[in-house]
């Protein structure tokens, strides 16, 4: 009987994949088994960061857990950012005047400003020399109303001058504005360019807005009330934890704007919720990835991992801890019979009534509990140092040794196949010859 090829290719084929069979399972076990844990470990880590977002959400000196309202009595008249030592109350105000930037129009300059000299600006009390010769970019001989706009704004000394042009009717005219507003940023100009265009609109310059303060009375009136004036038409921390800023003045005989303050318990309730929904977002994730298993479960991929227990045992030590003397129970957020927080409301505003600054120091400031949360949470999800980044690279590098490993038994299989190929093809030839010499005897 002759062995053709096919025949010769299938059986080494076979007997080549033995020889591998069970190394090759076990390196697919591996990868099976590598693949599964860098999912979970990723999605452990996704969870992780998606908390450290919301803690650093959370933290800063600009944050506050407690949010308080301002209400006006007349709307579009000021607005108001408020501070957790905001206190309930309410407040007039007699606005007299708003602030405004110094503005000045300087016409006349035509095609050469001046070929010499220089122009000064002063600005609260501060004066800076704009030298016009070096001015001349172009190096043409003259000092064009763009060069000398590029020459103010582009001066080192210059911290708040904004040179501009305007454009009507085939006139140009520079336009030097205050980039703050109030008296005391006023622009003073002057120059030694003797005989220049420069100097002579100098001269009579065109004031298009006037260098004011805001000047506001906090009272029913200007004659009653207590004259607030500075630059700016915010005035930060008026109150204790209060910045308002005014929009629009009063005439003589309206009514006083008035402020009330107070606490926005839905805010202040959401706020708090935002934090619980992550803190269990994470303690879920634990719960799916450390699933012991069982007749109706899944085991998780992580079951019985340490390094989940020790970060599941950081955040819950963290979420006991007393700061300044409170914790987060007091303030009647406690654990469910599953582990996750849940918020006792009635409990709760009770305890924020009688103590709303120990509620703030809980969560606010150094070494607090979102900022040792935040600390903490840096150990496990640092791009560069994080605990987790090092299991997946861990991880990534076991996948790329299975890898390797494929590769090896890929060469070892070929190895083998061409080894039972050519013995095959040497038994084929062997019984094909036998088969001829046989032939040979029975045709006598």
């Amino acid at each position: 009987m002759a062995i053709d090829t096919d025949y010769i290719q299938t059986q080494a084929k076979n007997l080549a994949q033995y020889e591998v069979h069970r190394e090759l399972m076990q390196a697919e076990r591996n990868e099976k088994k590598y693949k599964a844990q860098l999912a979970a470990v990723t999605q452990l880590d996704t969870a992780l960061k998606a908390l450290g977002t919301a803690v650093k959400g959370l933290k800063g000196t600009d944050k506050s857990m407690l949010i308080n309202a301002a209400t006006f009595s007349k709307e579009g008249m000021a607005s108001a950012t408020l501070g957790a030592s905001a206190k309930e109350g309410s407040y007039q105000f007699f606005v007299e005047q708003l602030a405004s930037r110094h503005q000045i129009a300087l016409s006349g300059l035509g095609s050469n400003a001046a070929d010499s000299g220089s122009l000064y600006i002063k600005q609260d009390g501060v004066e800076f020399a704009v030298d016009l010769s070096a001015g001349d970019s172009n190096g043409d001989g003259s000092l064009s109303q763009e060069e000398l706009a590029a020459a103010i704004n582009g001066h080192p000394d210059n911290k708040g001058v904004k040179a501009t042009l305007v454009r009507s009717g085939g006139e140009v005219t520079m336009v030097l504005t205050a980039e703050k507003t109030g008296e005391q940023n006023a622009i003073e100009l002057r120059t030694d360019a003797a005989g220049s265009a420069l100097e002579t609109s100098l001269g009579n310059p065109q004031v298009l807005s006037e260098a004011k303060d805001a000047i506001v009375y906090l009272g029913a009136d200007a004659t009653s009330g207590i004259k607030l004036q500075q630059s700016s038409n915010t005035f930060k921390n008026m109150i204790d934890g209060v910045s308002l800023t005014f929009n629009k003045v009063h005439q003589t005989g309206d009514e006083p704007l008035v402020v009330d303050i107070s606490r926005d318990q839905k805010a202040t309730n959401d706020k708090l919720n935002e934090f619980i929904t992550a803190i269990n977002a994470l303690l879920g994730t634990f719960d799916t990835l450390t699933a012991s298993g069982g007749e109706t479960q899944w085991r998780g991929e992580l079951a019985g991992d340490s390094g989940i227990r020790a970060v599941e045992s950081m955040i819950n030590s963290v979420l006991r801890t007393s700061f300044d003397g409170i914790t987060l129970m007091e303030f009647g957020i406690l654990a469910d019979a599953k582990g996750k927080l849940k918020v006792d409301n009635k409990a709760f505003e009770k305890m924020l009534d009688a103590n709303p600054d120990a509620f703030e120091k809980l969560f606010s400031g150094r070494d607090n509990m979102i900022d040792t949360l935040d600390k903490k949470l840096a150990a496990y999800t640092s791009a560069s140092t994080g605990s987790m980044k090092a299991r997946k690279d861990n991880l990534n590098s076991m996948l790329q040794k299975v890898e390797i490993k494929y590769e090896e038994l890929e060469n070892k299989y070929q190895n083998h196949y061409q080894r039972y190929v050519k013995q095959y093809t040497q038994m084929a030839q062997i019984m094909a010859s036998m088969e001829q010499t046989l032939g040979m005897f029975g045709n006598r």
